[in-house]
């Protein structure tokens, strides 16, 4: 079963900062553009970020630009979101997923299934 698999979420103070993976179980996600989503509680789920199979394009949500970093290591076949200055308006469950094309990412459809996603808790 083709899947990908989210992890390094918790919880974190305000200010701090957390990376989170996004790993592929069935098939390697080397060959695909994989973005990065949210979830917050009542809220719509909003595209975040995605980066392209090569690392050379990403895109950002414009509320996260400057603040979020995308990068990808496809020796190990991961792609991560580095999160810093996190605050309470970070807080949301965390979800990762290919898309056929970069062009448009993440606003456009995704390709597959959503996976469980990590949670991301900015308190004090």
């Amino acid at each position: 079963q083709l899947q990908l698999v989210e992890s390094g979420g918790g919880l974190v103070q305000p200010g701090g900062s957390l990376r989170l993976s996004c790993a592929a179980s069935g098939f390697s996600l080397d060959y695909y553009t994989i973005g990065w989503f949210r979830q917050a509680p009542g809220k719509e789920r909003e595209g975040v970020s995605c980066i392209s199979s090569s690392a050379l394009s990403t895109n950002y949500a414009d509320s996260v630009k400057g603040q979020f970093t995308i990068s990808r290591d496809n020796a190990k076949s991961t792609v991560y979101l580095q999160m810093n200055s996190l605050t309470p308006e970070d807080t949301a469950v965390y979800y990762c997923a290919r898309f056929r094309l970069f062009r448009g990412c993440p606003t456009t459809d995704i390709w597959g299934n959503w996976g469980q996603g990590t949670q991301v808790t900015v308190s004090s």
